[in-house]
């Protein structure tokens, strides 16, 4: 096995700049030198990438930068001892060791674990001490390998203990705790937050097990551990794998970093919780709830609250939108247009041996007339549960499962009073906050069974949807026509005005919030489109035509100027060609992650451009989703297409210039590495 630092690795002493860029990138320098790495820019761009998700300074003046990267050929360590501290956002202040730790994207459990075994080191005075005071590169080398070599220390107090409170006895026992660490990359944060938590509780007498879910695996906690745990610490930045086996259990939830520097507020917290009959515990059912628990224990503001509720009911809202959107597509073509006149008597009259013989001129003959009709049919009723769907998973973000028979039945009587996709907006929030009001009330013991399958959703269904009947449906339902009529009604300037708003909200955020506003806008017109009102297919094309192009535009950008783009990026360049074609404008976002200030401006201005093409030229699209594999439910193919070519080629220059001429100076990489020491 290489190994995973050498002599040539080490700087001391050095001034390598003034920031964690300046760092990351004179040691991801020192890599490719040495031929651990294939380029310096790619190494640097998942490096930075990876600070900027969480600051990788921890108590004692160290940081430990570190990522995994295709441009890495072999696990390396690369140490610097700074002559000049650098912030890289530790509690106690700058940073002087800096351990540059790099992985390949698929480095082998061994290494990893090697590389997990250092990072837990790291954290002991004795050992960092010695690296300061090392007097040569050979010393800080010999180090490393001692502590590489030493056995892992054990993350629990002695095992009889354990088994004696698991059998339960003894009148009484000390607390014992269990704790969960776990961090995207899942080799430095992961360790050492679970050896700063289980040291913290060693020095107050606390039996702490922790499960470290890292990248060299992960070994789940016994049982009867957990069963004899009086509470749990997630010390996580990603979701806890298996979370369900901590049910009930008091749990204090934080980012992996505070459990690097703030163990022992994290022990006796979760102490504290212990003793609190009312402390948030790990939910019984779904991450959902979880989810919800945790943004209430960080004191989430409502409008936060409101946000998450919304694109938690849009998110299960797409799938009844998209396979009844390209069913009637699919209806479109066979049966011809017209087959909406048609379709219910097809279906209910006529079978696959008894075709139809009335039927649309322009349908493929009689079996084409059935099949559409049949097609049309299905996904009619699939867009009639549109704001049904949106309502009740709107009232189960606010109020988990109790709230989704009154959110279904809001949105019903949105549906049916005429107020649309804003009816169910209002419905779902009402029924949501209804029902998790009513399942706060303190109720008998014995009535408890009843209160989540029949009297919340009795109760909570009947105030909402009474409230849609007697007071807000009617208004709601005369906004909605009015605003249909305001859309059917746009031509020239104001129908390129609307693209344009549309192209920069798709673009913007690229799948998050404000790209899903201008989605289920888009999708929750299509259910109203008519041949004679086409405005709301307009409104779809205009609005898949930009979401198609920051994938497509990257995609050409790693084409036309390789240099400026890391390996990684480039590999994510292919990829983006089919995702940009399919019409997943996600994937962009590992470009727009990496340089946002200038991928997502060059995006929305490519996006506004297609956006207006599209509106100008009246393209319309009766499918939702599917991008080009989708061309026989589009109108005007041909200026769908040359609207996404002109925004991806507009983008893809914008990106480039900045690339070229809007960058920040920053010292050269040829010139930091230093000659061998």
């Amino acid at each position: 096995m290489t190994a995973l630092i050498t002599t040539e690795l080490v700087e001391l002493d050095q001034n390598l700049g003034d920031s964690p860029e300046a760092v990351i990138r004179h040691l991801a320098g020192k890599a490719a030198a040495n031929g651990r790495a294939t380029e310096v820019e790619g190494l640097f761009a998942d490096a930075f990438a990876r600070e900027q998700k969480t600051a990788t300074g921890v108590p004692g003046g160290i940081a430990i930068p570190h990522c995994r990267s295709t441009a890495v050929t072999e696990p390396t360590l690369v140490m610097a001892r700074l002559s000049q501290s650098v912030d890289f956002g530790a509690k106690d202040g700058p940073a002087d060791l800096i351990f540059f730790i790099a992985a390949p994207d698929g480095a082998d459990q061994e290494h990893l674990k090697l590389l997990s075994k250092l990072a837990r080191s790291l954290i002991k005075k004795d050992f960092t001490q010695a690296l300061r005071d090392a007097g040569s590169a050979a010393e800080v080398v010999g180090l490393v390998e001692g502590a590489l070599a030493d056995k892992p220390a054990a993350h629990s107090a002695p095992a009889p203990a354990v088994s004696g409170a698991a059998t339960g006895t003894g009148a009484s026992r000390s607390k014992r705790l269990v704790a969960v660490t776990a961090c995207p990359t899942g080799i430095a944060h992961t360790y050492m937050a679970a050896d700063s938590l289980v040291a913290a509780a060693k020095e107050i007498g606390v039996d702490l097990q922790v499960e470290t879910q890292g990248s060299s695996g992960a070994k789940p906690l016994d049982p009867a551990v957990i069963a004899a745990a009086d509470a749990v610490i997630f010390a996580v930045d990603v979701d806890v794998r298996g979370k369900e086996r901590f049910a009930g259990l008091p749990v204090i939830n934080a980012p992996v970093k505070r459990g690097i520097d703030e163990p022992e507020k994290m022990v006796h917290e979760a102490l504290a919780a212990a003793e609190n009959p009312n402390a948030r515990r790990v939910p019984h059912f779904g991450a959902e709830e979880q989810a919800q628990n945790e943004a209430e224990e960080k004191g989430e503001h409502i409008g936060q609250k409101l946000k998450k509720a919304l694109l938690t009911g849009v998110s299960y809202m797409i799938p009844f939108v998209a396979g009844g959107g390209l069913l009637i597509a699919l209806g479109f073509l066979m049966g011809g247009y017209l087959i909406t006149q048609y379709a219910d008597a097809i279906v209910v009259d006529n079978s696959i041996f008894n075709l139809p013989t009335e039927f649309p001129d322009n349908a493929w003959g009689p079996l084409g007339a059935y099949l559409g009709a049949v097609l049309f049919k299905i996904g009619a009723l699939s867009l009639g549960f549109l704001v049904p769907a949106l309502a009740g998973y709107i009232a189960y973000a606010i109020a988990d499962r109790p709230g989704i028979a009154p959110g279904f039945v809001a949105g019903a009587v949105a549906g049916f009073m005429g107020a649309g996709f804003l009816g169910g907006i209002v419905g779902g929030l009402l029924a949501g906050y209804i029902a998790h009001v009513i399942g706060q009330i303190q109720v008998a013991r014995w009535l408890r069974g009843l209160m989540p399958v029949v009297i919340i959703p009795l109760v909570a269904s009947l105030v909402a949807s009474g409230l849609m009947f007697l007071v807000l449906g009617g208004p709601i339902a005369g906004i909605t026509a009015g605003l249909n009529d305001w859309l059917s009604g746009l031509t020239g300037a104001s129908a390129v005005v609307l693209g344009i708003i549309l192209g920069l909200m798709m673009c913007f955020d690229l799948g998050g919030p404000v790209n899903k506003v201008a989605y289920s806008f888009a999708v929750a017109g299509l259910g109203a489109a008519t041949i004679t009102n086409q405005a709301p297919w307009q409104i779809m094309a205009a609005v898949m035509a930009s979401g198609m192009v920051p994938p497509l535009a990257m995609a050409l950008a790693t084409v036309l100027d390789k240099q400026r783009f890391s390996l990684a990026e480039r590999e994510n360049g292919k990829a983006a060609w089919l995702l940009g074609a399919s019409f997943i404008s996600e994937g962009a976002i590992p470009f727009a992650a990496a340089d946002p200030l200038r991928v997502i401006p060059a995006s929305m201005l490519g996006g506004a451009v297609t956006g207006a093409i599209s509106m100008a030229a009246g393209v319309g699209s009766k499918a939702p989703h599917g991008g080009l594999f989708v061309f026989f439910a589009i109108d005007n193919f041909l200026m769908f297409v040359v609207a996404i070519i002109v925004g991806t080629i507009i983008t893809a220059l914008s990106v480039l210039a900045l690339k070229r001429w809007a960058v920040r100076k920053t010292v050269d990489t040829v010139e930091l590495v230093p000659a061998t020491v």
